[in-house]
């Protein structure tokens, strides 16, 4: 999942389609209603069920930030620039 090419979806209970952000750990990504981009949640995949933590649009914006110093860092130039992008079109 950690590759920013491919966009990723995921049907929630409540709240409808959700779109992937991005990768924050191994099995834990940020995701964000469709449509709206107003509700964000921490979603862990375990084996056999996905976990929905609603947070912030701070603490996700946080967590974006942190993920793109992390591909900075590492000089995954494409993964930066297309997450980038995606920080720039969701939080500002």
């Amino acid at each position: 999942m950690d590759n920013q090419r491919s966009e990723t979806y995921l049907n929630h209970p409540s709240f409808g389609l959700l779109y992937r952000i991005c990768q924050v750990k191994e099995n834990q990504n940020i995701f964000t209603t469709l449509y709206a981009q107003r509700l964000f949640f921490l979603v862990t995949v375990n084996a056999d069920r996905f976990t929905f933590d609603p947070i912030s649009r701070s603490d996700a914006r946080l967590l974006v930030e942190n993920r793109i110093r992390q591909l900075r860092s590492h000089s995954n130039v494409k993964d930066y620039q297309e997450l980038q992008a995606v920080y720039q079109r969701t939080f500002q």
